[in-house]
């Protein structure tokens, strides 16, 4: 019994989002047929999406903006840039963590973040900040629970991924413009820009190990050329048969027919089902829900559950929570600075009314702003990259805030035997029985080795 509880914490704390009020005892005796349910389950549909604009309507964003720029005064390009988009995305983060908070399927929305982190599109890059929140509701939310190739497909060809990686500026040789470019933030193409192809390479599929060459990049960039965004009478993705590099092409040592589009969607469809992409994406998920290093027996059930079941998803998330490995003490990761704030806002459902600003600047203060990954690679996946001394006293600051705010209202130690039941350690317990106030045993518990891990 005692076993089957502690599995309880780790479906609600390593694979969930952290354990809501009543969660830890919703999950009941089997806490994998709780995840597996999740995990099998169509997007569920978040009323906190509701209203939010289409990638169609974001892509007017940009343009907007530009024309505004004749009326900014004596304002600074950065100042109308912050005021046109700074809404925008803050209505994203907002909508974002309330969904995180709320949802009673926190497993389907863990995953949706993986994927999403998996397959990053960053408004680091201004050319999409309207964009980055569309993407991740159309190219990844829909196809959590579908297979792998369809998930590629859908990111690689969106607007906020061709626009991020720069494939509207890859062309075959020859190309010339019809018109010039409309302002700086659209040049005109100068030929093929290997970008996005190296990163579906790298980072989508085969992994930096995989077995690709060069070569392929270049000869996979030229399958991708256009593939492109409309800016106006038709947002949205495009191919342009005027920019697409034709004849066949061999890549990987396989040569592949002149399709138009289709071209790159075999190439893609391929890609999917390759042995050295189920191996690659074993060990990220093996990486992210087990250990910074990730067990290699694990990693070669799920790589083979990918490779068996073509991608099918659901039956990798299976062989993922069939693995041993993902149920055994300690609570081995380290909440990076979402997953701990989200894990605050479960636990303390009066969190929730927080403000998008504030959320967003606590977590900016952390070191992870909500659609700002640093690169395509997307957000770090291991403890030493959120373990810095000043990174690790900001949660402790908050926990602080967050006590003197709720802690009235909180019996920290019910609240941790609610969340985390008997992986709280003696040494935990005995410090919240001996807090001088609910306040000081709440930031106690907020800031504890185990509430910062999962």
């Amino acid at each position: 019994m005692a076993h089957m509880a502690f599995e309880s914490v780790i479906a609600v704390n390593r694979f969930g989002l952290g354990a809501a009020p009543g969660e830890l005892a919703a999950v009941g005796a089997d806490p994998r047929a709780w995840l597996a349910r999740q995990a099998g389950q169509p997007a569920p549909e978040r009323p906190e999406f509701a209203g939010l604009a289409h990638s169609n309507e974001a892509l007017k964003e940009y343009p907007r903006w530009i024309a505004s720029l004749r009326n900014a005064g004596a304002r600074t390009v950065e100042e109308t840039f912050r005021e046109h988009f700074g809404p925008i995305i803050l209505a994203e983060v907002g909508a974002r963590l309330a969904a995180a908070a709320a949802t009673p399927a926190p497993f389907h929305e863990r995953l949706a973040w993986f994927w999403a982190n998996h397959f990053t599109v960053s408004a680091e890059k201004p050319l999409v900040f309207a964009l980055v929140g569309s993407f991740e509701r159309e190219a990844i939310r829909p196809h959590v629970g579908g297979r792998f190739a369809d998930i590629l497909l859908a990111s690689c060809s969106h607007p906020a991924m061709i626009l991020y990686l720069d494939n509207h500026l890859s062309v075959r040789k020859g190309w010339q413009p019809r018109r010039p470019p409309r302002s700086a933030a659209f040049p005109s193409p100068t030929g093929l820009n290997e970008n996005l192809a190296r990163e579906i390479l790298e980072l989508h599929t085969l992994g930096v190990n995989g077995g690709y060459t060069q070569a392929d990049v270049t000869e996979f960039a030229r399958v991708i050329t256009g593939w492109t965004v409309g800016r106006t009478a038709g947002p949205g993705f495009l191919f342009d048969p005027a920019r697409h590099e034709p004849g066949p092409k061999t890549l990987l040592g396989k040569t592949y027919a002149e399709e138009g589009r289709a071209q790159g969607e075999a190439v893609l469809r391929d890609l999917a089902a390759h042995p050295a992409t189920a191996l690659h994406v074993a060990t990220k998920l093996a990486r992210h829900f087990i250990a910074d290093e990730p067990p290699p027996a694990a990693v070669a059930r799920i790589a083979r559950a990918f490779r068996d079941t073509d991608g099918h998803l659901p039956s990798v998330y299976a062989a993922l929570l069939d693995c041993p490995e993902a149920w055994e003490r300690p609570l081995a990761k380290l909440k990076s600075p979402i997953e701990y704030v989200v894990s605050c806002q479960r636990a303390l459902p009066a969190l929730r009314a927080a403000k998008p600003q504030a959320m967003f600047f606590t977590l900016r203060g952390m070191g992870q702003r909500p659609f700002f990954a640093p690169s395509p690679q997307g957000w770090p996946d291991n403890t030493g990259a959120w373990a810095g001394a000043d990174a690790l006293w900001k949660r402790i600051e908050w926990a602080g805030i967050l006590a003197a705010r709720l802690g009235s209202q909180v019996d920290p130690l019910a609240l941790a035997r609610e969340g985390y039941g008997e992986a709280v350690g003696e040494a935990t317990r005995l410090a919240l029985a001996r807090a001088e106030s609910r306040q000081q045993g709440l930031a106690l518990w907020l800031a504890s080795p185990e509430f910062q891990r999962r």
